[in-house]
């Protein structure tokens, strides 16, 4: 008997096609191993999104973020929600 696990939900499939993440200029802020690497892509469809891929593999998962769920997640940033327990 073979197990199979779910396929993992992609809520920005119909985005994805309307992106040239190819064109993309991606930046960094430091240099590391576990590096990753942003982009503010324009959509057909007129808004402009936030794409993340791990700089150490750049033909892997891009993870495709909306204004608003960017901005959610720099708050976060400037609320300490990420900072390692001290």
């Amino acid at each position: 008997m073979s197990e199979s696990s779910p396929a993992a939900l992609d809520d920005k499939v119909a985005v994805r096609d309307g992106l040239d993440l190819d064109s993309a200029v991606w930046r960094r802020l430091e240099q590391g191993p576990d590096t990753v690497e942003f982009s503010f892509v324009p959509h057909t469809d007129g808004v402009t999104y936030v794409a993340m891929r791990q700089a150490s593999d750049p033909d892997g998962l891009v993870l495709v973020f909306t204004p608003s769920e960017w901005d959610a997640f720099l708050a976060g940033i400037r609320d300490g929600e990420f900072d390692r327990p001290r």
